[in-house]
């Protein structure tokens, strides 16, 4: 399938002229970062296409609650199609060819580009991430399994103490107080090293008020041997300092790494140790002026988090427009980090520009809805009841 390009002319800001013929741009990846570019190309009416494994924007902010509250997880997907329409395209893709400037998808479909947004963020074990060829009712039943099976276990091990696996604990213990739930991480410390100590301390204090169990300082030496999302009686763990423990259930909540496939041969050159794309002030790609990455992707030095994903597009998008135009790039500057972690609906934990913030704020703010209304707002539909 040939992608044409549209040629049209269109004011910019300023009274500039924009024209079109020939731009095409093509958005790797519909998570935050995603949308908020496609939404911005589309209302100053430049043709794109947002490419996705899904047929529809996964709001993985509430996907740990998805986990354990059956029926949330509806609520958590919203269908590309009915906000991009043709401009959007479900599949893989599996390469980037720059000179030619076309991304290549599973099969052998190329499309091509003027310019490239790169949004592919991070992957991670199911529940906190679902990153699979999937239509996404396929995706809503998976984690509805989940729900059954911690609603079957009796004793939960959650493996990893970063962000996703404390939100995780606190939101099974907040759902079924009556289960066993223990929170295995291998530094003392849990949660972002990004964040204040005393919120730090504070999300361990959260969880010890629910009754969580904590091992700290201990690594989970038969890691390997485990069989995650799976309740049965009697699951053995073990940690490197001798500590053996029980349970019905193992959840991984550790081992995040990026998400560089379909980049990491084309554009080598451009990426740090870890997979993610080196990225000037203006989101573009190191040695790539029509070549941008936005969000957990890229190597920002910031937490990686929705809402920073979403200011990235705007850079990205913006320097697009001003490179049409001849205008002046923009460029994104990192601030003092903001951070809300969800407790359970009933509880959280933040800092808003450095400073602490008070529990019931965080809650009010973010716990008790997970800020699924602005993902709906943003795709322009309205949320199932």
């Amino acid at each position: 399938m040939k992608i044409l390009f549209r040629s049209a002319t269109q004011k910019g800001d300023m009274g500039s002229q924009l024209s079109l013929d020939k731009v095409h741009v093509v958005i790797v990846g519909g998570g935050f970062g995603g949308i908020a570019a496609g939404q911005q190309l589309k209302s100053n009416g430049i043709p794109f296409t947002l490419i996705d494994l899904r047929n529809a924007f996964h709001h993985n902010v509430a996907a740990l609650r998805a986990s354990v509250q059956s029926g949330f997880a509806q609520q958590t997907f919203i269908p590309f199609q009915e906000t991009f329409g043709a401009s959007f395209r479900q599949g893989r893709v599996v390469g980037v060819d720059p000179e030619r400037q076309v991304v290549i998808l599973d099969g052998g479909e190329e499309i091509q580009y003027s310019h490239l947004i790169l949004c592919t963020g991070t992957d991670g074990p199911f529940p906190g991430k679902f990153n699979a060829l999937a239509d996404y009712q396929e995706a809503i039943q998976k984690y509805e399994d989940m729900v059954k099976e911690i609603q079957a276990a009796r004793s939960v091990v959650v493996i990893g103490g970063g962000s996703t696996g404390v939100e995780l604990a606190a939101e099974i213990k907040t759902d079924y107080p009556d289960k066993q739930v223990v929170l295995i991480h291998s530094r003392i410390a849990l949660a972002d090293v990004e964040l204040l100590p005393s919120v730090r301390q504070q999300a361990k204090e959260v969880l010890l008020e629910k009754g969580v169990e904590l091992v700290l300082g201990q690594k989970v030496s038969n890691y390997d041997d485990l069989e995650f999302n799976v309740t049965r009686k009697d699951i053995k763990i073990m940690t490197d300092k001798g500590t053996e423990l029980t349970a019905d259930l193992v959840i991984s909540c550790t081992g995040m790494k990026i998400n560089s496939a379909a980049y990491s041969s084309a554009l080598g050159e451009s990426l740090a140790e870890n997979g993610a794309l080196k990225v000037n002030t203006h989101m573009q790609v190191d040695g790539f002026d029509n070549i941008f990455a936005v969000g957990d992707c890229t190597n920002v030095n910031e937490p990686k988090m929705a809402y920073h994903a979403g200011l990235h597009a705007s850079v990205a998008v913006t320097n697009i427009i001003n490179s049409l135009t001849s205008k002046k790039l923009s460029s994104y500057n990192t601030g003092s980090v903001t951070m809300l972690m969800a407790m359970g609906r009933n509880d959280g934990v933040g800092q808003f520009n450095g400073l602490k913030l008070p529990r019931f704020l965080v809650t009010q703010g973010k716990s008790k809805d997970l800020l699924l209304w602005k993902s709906w707002r943003e795709m322009g539909q309205k949320a199932p009841k």
